[in-house]
């Protein structure tokens, strides 16, 4: 049976199956893959999804391929006639696999978490089986309600502001993004709008390129490399805030407004600023309730990107992490990352979402439908960058509705656990130190010594593709990151990578010149 073929002029036989008059007789099957073989051979991937995950720590976590390796494996061309699903599947594990960087593994410890769930993956196959373009209500009213729904139903299990919940009298709301990259440009270019509509509204003659060219965006020197490529797409400039590992890696709310009271002096119009709740590098967190008064005070648009931490603000120990939300205009996390939907989920509310929609929002005719002015329904196309999006709220409803409040909980408690876990266990090794708190999932640590020595421990390391790490750098040390990522990672994956770090730290400690 083919998967894919002609599909024009089909007729029904005798036997009450498509014939197709472009049919080859020579590979002996039909032109398409009916309903009732995808019944069979959805089965059959479900069953090699499941053993791939129930197996997946027998794998290398991370490949041993060359940069090309796929090309020769694969013909030049796309075949001229359908080939076999069985060929397809065969394929799999002689031409993919190889090539893969196990994110699911429990030895997985590199970058944050992409998360993995069950019933996520149900949820895309019916999004993928439904295939709307939800870019307006109704391209398909139900892709746009729940997804709404399911950003309030979020929004309240962090405790946000009214202001950012749609079922309100707020202005606000929630709006599934792709990344977290996309929301903060969004933030960005929402900001850099409603920034040129205040000043032309007091100075009506002032050209709008002599505004834009005097802007001027802030970050922490933490904050990830996407903010500051949002700012080269955006064209404006973004100035880095410094941060001192005596404050944590923090941006302090002092500094911001030193730089703000600089900038105004140099004749720049300070617009925007983006507060880090968990730092790539180190999972640090800026001071908002300093931060967020400054920034309304001057009319700073303040966007907070969480894209990995903000998971754990479900929690009520964690969620003090959160507070002076109440300052901020955006606010952002991947439900991607450690809340077990899997990607791609940015999560992203606005406090007032005219802001939103007043820099993106375009209506040709052959959009436009009879609800779209009742203020009944709401029209994503108008709060991100792209107009098509899929049905991603489903795998929201299915996770939350199967794992629950406490269950979602209990998971982003159990990943800390495993943190703290590992931290101790460099704790109680005099050759290492920890290099930042370990507040969540994530722990920063180090070999006692050079720079190189811990190169060239990592490189051990991955070199043996049992576990993966990544590094980062912390005021002008090479640190390993050991963050926890995988659903299914116990104390005995913990304990097991602990035991190949030490064994591998010691061999490159020997080799060192005495």
């Amino acid at each position: 049976m083919t998967m894919f073929g002609c599909t024009l002029l089909r007729k029904k036989n005798p036997k009450g199956f498509f014939s197709c008059p472009h049919r080859r007789t020579d590979f002996g099957s039909s032109c398409t893959m009916d309903a009732a073989e995808f019944r069979r051979r959805g089965k059959e991937m479900v069953d090699l999804i499941a053993d791939y995950l129930e197996n997946i720590e027998q794998r290398p976590v991370y490949p041993d391929v060359e940069p090309g390796y796929l090309r020769s494996l694969i013909p030049e061309e796309a075949p001229e006639e359908p080939e076999t699903y069985e060929d397809v599947v065969k394929d799999i594990e002689r031409v993919i696999m190889p090539g893969v960087t196990h994110w699911h593994s429990p030895y997985f410890y590199a970058y944050f978490p992409t998360a993995n769930s069950f019933p996520a993956m149900l949820a895309d196959m019916l999004s993928g089986a439904i295939g709307c373009i939800g870019f307006s209500w109704a391209a398909s009213p139900a892709c746009t309600e729940l997804e709404t729904v399911m950003m309030d139903w979020l929004g309240k299990m962090l405790k946000l502001p009214e202001d950012f919940i749609a079922g309100t009298h707020g202005q606000g709301g929630g709006v599934i993004q792709g990344t977290a990259s996309e929301a903060t440009l969004v933030a960005l270019l929402a900001a850099r709008s409603r920034a040129v509509r205040m000043i032309l509204a007091s100075d009506p003659q002032r050209p709008e390129t002599g505004i834009t060219s005097k802007l001027v965006a802030y970050s922490s020197d933490q904050a990830h490399c996407s903010v500051e490529r949002a700012g080269m797409i955006a064209g404006v400039r973004m100035k880095k805030i410094p941060t001192e590992q005596s404050d944590k890696y923090a941006v302090q709310g002092e500094t911001l407004r030193r730089m703000i009271q600089e900038d105004k002096a140099a004749g720049l119009i300070p617009f925007y600023f983006c507060a880090t709740l968990g730092t790539t590098p180190s999972c640090a967190f800026d001071h908002i309730t300093e931060l967020g008064p400054i920034c309304n005070a001057e009319k700073i648009w303040m966007h907070i990107d969480a894209a990995y931490a903000g998971s754990s603000f479900i929690c009520p120990e964690f969620r003090p992490l959160l507070n002076g939300i109440e300052f901020a205009d955006s606010f952002n996390f991947n439900p991607h990352k450690w809340l077990l939907v899997n990607f791609d989920c940015s999560t992203m509310w606005v406090r007032k979402r005219s802001d939103l929609i007043g820099a993106f929002k375009m209506d040709p005719l052959y959009l436009k439908h009879d609800h779209q002015e009742s203020g009944l329904v709401t029209d994503y196309r108008h709060w991100q960058i792209p107009l098509g999006r899929r049905f991603r709220s489903l795998k929201m409803w299915f996770v939350f509705r199967m794992y629950g409040l406490k269950g979602l909980q209990d998971y982003i408690r159990k990943h800390v656990e495993l943190a703290k876990e590992f931290e101790s266990l460099v704790r109680a090794d005099q050759r290492f130190e920890i290099s930042a708190d370990v507040v969540l999932g994530l722990v920063c640590f180090r070999l006692k010594g050079s720079n190189e020595v811990n190169e060239t421990l990592l490189k051990r390391i991955n070199n043996g593709r049992k576990i993966h790490l990544v590094p980062c750098q912390l005021s002008g040390q090479f640190v390993l990151r050991f963050a926890v990522c995988a659903r299914t990672t116990e104390s005995r994956h913990i304990r097991e990578a602990w035991r190949l770090i030490t064994q591998l730290a010691e061999e490159v400690m020997q080799e060192l010149p005495h």
